[in-house]
């Protein structure tokens, strides 16, 4: 089956945000009155519509999770991680108070590794349970791969990625998302990626040096004010709130800059992570550049801020939104050899990515 040509294109969404109020004001007041527990829950309320809006080609996504999956394999999450960690927290600092110093450190550092390995086996495996609850054509995605091996790869490809001053962060990304992509697959077919790096380096070099150069801005700035930092430079007849005023809104400045870099990065890494991305006989691409991302983060601030915060329950609708808006697919894909996945489909949700605050992406 050929890919639409019309202006709709591949993907398209139909959802509204007055269908969606009902949904998120909901959620949130049953995760009020549950302390929370109701979460998982109402995750999976607002995915189900979501996808259910969502159309690929000449049909709409299904989602198929439940709240009670996500919740379990947040139950086991806490058990296999949480309860060894709250004893070796206590471990640690009673290793410290009797003088057993390089014991304590060595069960700290130890910790971290944990810690660093699961995050990375928590994106893999949340990847892989989202394409196997998400059906097209009554077809569904996973993986067989169960993620533990990822979880080493993330771990020495991240720290090669701090080798030689960070530059090779660019690299271990690349190679994470070719790797992670390359292990799923659809129905009967594997999805195939090979991202370069080249074309993200450039961003990334901006948001590496940006700091430097910010440094140097610094240091003229704190010039102006009149010696702020322990006399640098010359002194001007500025009152100390206004040499405080400048201070503050330097260091605002500072994060916002590196915000916006940051964003420019991950636009491009993601056009060229999705633009890579092959399934059979289609080839998928992202065509939101750095504008429209400002946009969307903009919009995001200034609907959160009018709100007093309320516009927060918005936020995932307008992210899925925009994702499905600028997502693209070409090529031509046989639905007679289209048959189901035979991967195995994990029992319980995204634990692991709950419980560490990480990305399916």
């Amino acid at each position: 089956m050929d890919t639409p040509d019309q202006a709709g294109g591949a993907f398209g969404f139909d959802g509204t945000w007055r269908e969606y109020a009902p949904i998120a004001f909901t959620n949130l007041l049953l995760t009020i009155v549950t302390l929370g527990i109701y979460r998982f829950w109402a995750t999976t309320r607002s995915r189900r519509y979501l996808w259910s809006r969502t159309r690929f080609i000449d049909d709409r996504l299904e989602w198929t999770g439940t709240g009670k999956e996500l919740f379990l394999g947040f139950l086991m999450v806490l058990l296999i991680l949480g309860l060894p960690f709250l004893f070796l927290q206590f471990g640690v600092q009673a290793l410290a108070m009797r003088g057993m110093g390089g014991m304590a450190a060595i069960l700290g550092v130890a910790a971290f590794v944990v810690i660093f390995y699961f995050g990375g086996v928590a994106r893999f495996r949340a990847l892989r349970y989202r394409l196997g609850r998400t059906y097209w054509h009554g077809i569904r995605g996973g993986s067989n791969d169960n993620g533990f091996g990822y979880g080493i790869s993330y771990m020495w490809k991240n720290l090669v990625g701090m080798m030689a001053f960070y530059l090779l962060v660019p690299w271990a990304m690349i190679s994470l998302w070719n790797e992670r992509w390359n292990k799923m697959s659809f129905g009967p077919h594997l999805f195939e990626c090979d991202a370069k790096v080249a074309p993200v380096f450039k961003r990334f070099l901006l948001f590496y040096l940006a700091p430097f150069l910010i440094l140097i801005m610094m240091f003229f700035v704190a010039g102006a004010v009149g010696g702020f930092f322990g006399g640098i430079g010359v002194r001007t007849s500025y009152p100390p709130a206004i040499a405080v005023l400048v201070m503050v809104v330097a260091v605002i400045g500072i994060y916002v800059l590196l915000g916006l870099i940051a964003l420019a990065y991950y636009s491009a890494f993601l056009r060229e992570g999705i633009g890579s991305l092959r399934l059979a006989g289609l080839k998928f691409d992202f065509e939101a550049n750095t504008d429209d991302w400002l946009k969307l983060f903009f919009g995001d601030v200034l609907l959160v801020v009018c709100t007093l915060g309320i516009g927060l329950i918005f936020l995932q609708y307008r992210h899925w939104k925009f994702f499905i808006t600028h997502m693209e697919a070409y090529g031509e894909i046989d639905l007679d050899e289209l048959t189901q996945s035979t991967t195995t489909l994990s029992k319980h949700g995204e634990g692991l990515l709950d419980a560490l605050d990480v990305g399916a992406f």
